[in-house]
């Protein structure tokens, strides 16, 4: 008998995001001008206290096995801000430091899953959570936003999906990829829902400190005691802190939670890297002048970006209001021609943007929406107006 390999590695998808950008990466090395609107990652320098730290870590021979689930000096660090930005309390035993944030989500839904459990996933969703959950022998359950509501899901949406089986519903915000922000309202009327239904609820706040104008950002975790324990936050230092290579998220759930966590990961991966662990307390504990630089940047980008694709024919759009992309709507595209065929698909729009006219673009159907693309702006604002020059006369010409 052949062996076969592993059927639910096999179903896994690759990363579109990933693939996209790899793409443009390889059309640039060729020395063709591409515009890439594709990763999420920031264009700034990791900020150079923060490499200092690193620095000084190899140095003084900080180069060695830490605890699994990381230093007690990131741990304290990790609380004090979850304490002072998130309002939230959490001691050290309650925190795992992970080799990011697709591990730590990695982490909690292999401690929280038992085979057949479903996890509610708002749609527009970050590609990668239904994979970690089906990784997991869970179940994902879509629920899908409104335009009206900013494509973010409700707390009526949210009980009409509980079934028997819901073990967690997955929360973003500010959302990847629409970069919406749920409101302290709408917290409060899910985590009554969860409350009730007795679920967890993942806050992935990847994004916590990129929002801009007058929003503000609340963690549905400091919305009471009952909620607080059915809660797993997930942050991290790699899009706030321009930090994307470093590989460091982390959590804060119940101790019970996390001792499991830690376990878990004492097997897979042992301890996250050293020296990152260092340049992360800085981050965390250090000057924070870079963070609110790169916020402002980001926030005229933000509304550079928003403004030019509204007066766009064709496109319709939101203005996002945290972290870094901008959620169109191609629907108007898709209906037309082009060379001859209908462009038809949002991934036959994006082939055609980067091989005509050298812009790469995230077409959406791994996202939960087949119609619409992701743009990120996390790069250059002369970069951004090339690129959107480029788009504008696609959709003008057809």
């Amino acid at each position: 008998m052949p062996l076969t390999l592993s059927k639910k590695a096999s179903g896994v998808k690759p990363s579109s995001t990933l693939a996209i950008t790899a793409k443009a990466k390889s059309m640039k090395a060729e020395g063709i001008d591409v515009v890439g609107f594709g990763a999420g990652e920031p264009d700034f320098n990791t900020p150079d206290n923060i490499n200092t730290a690193a620095i000084k870590a190899i140095r003084d021979g900080f180069t060695k096995y830490t605890p699994a689930s990381g230093t007690a000096e990131l741990k304290k660090a990790v609380c004090d801000k979850f304490e002072s930005f998130n309002g939230v309390h959490y001691e050290s035993n309650q925190i795992v430091i992970s080799n990011g944030g697709k591990h730590s989500l990695t982490n909690v839904f292999e401690v929280i899953l038992n085979p057949g459990d479903e996890v509610l996933i708002p749609a527009p969703y970050w590609l990668t959570y239904p994979e970690i959950v089906k990784l997991s022998d869970g179940v994902p359950v879509y629920l899908y936003g409104e335009k009206s509501n900013g494509y973010k899901v409700t707390a009526e949406q949210v009980r009409d999906a509980v079934t028997d089986k819901t073990k967690a519903l997955i929360l973003n915000t500010p959302s990847n990829p629409t970069g919406m922000v749920y409101s302290e309202e709408e917290l409060r009327a899910i985590a009554d829902i969860a409350v009730e239904k007795d679920f967890y609820v993942v806050a992935d706040e990847m994004y916590e400190y990129l929002i801009y104008g007058e929003k503000k950002h609340v963690s549905i975790a400091s919305l009471g005691d009952e909620i607080y324990k059915r809660t797993i936050t997930c942050s991290g230092v790699s899009k706030s802190y321009s930090m994307t290579g470093w590989r460091v998220g982390y959590t804060g759930s119940s101790a019970e939670i996390a001792k499991m966590m830690g376990s878990v990961q004492s097997h897979q991966t042992s301890n996250p890297n050293s020296i990152a662990q260092k340049a992360a307390l800085e981050a965390l504990t250090g000057d924070q002048a870079a963070v609110a630089v790169m916020r402002e940047e980001f926030d005229k980008r933000r509304k550079y970006i928003y403004e030019r694709i509204s007066q766009m024919p064709l496109l319709e759009t939101l203005e996002p209001e945290g972290a870094f992309y901008v959620f169109v709507d191609f629907s108007h595209v898709l209906e037309k021609s082009y060379k001859g065929g209908k462009i038809g698909t949002a991934a036959r729009a994006a082939e055609i943007l980067l091989e005509d006219y050298r812009v790469a673009v995230v077409p959406c159907a791994d996202f939960g929406f087949d119609n619409f693309v992701r743009l990120s702006y996390a790069i250059s604002l002369e970069a951004i107006e090339k690129g959107l020059n480029r788009i504008e006369e696609f959709v003008s010409s057809l």
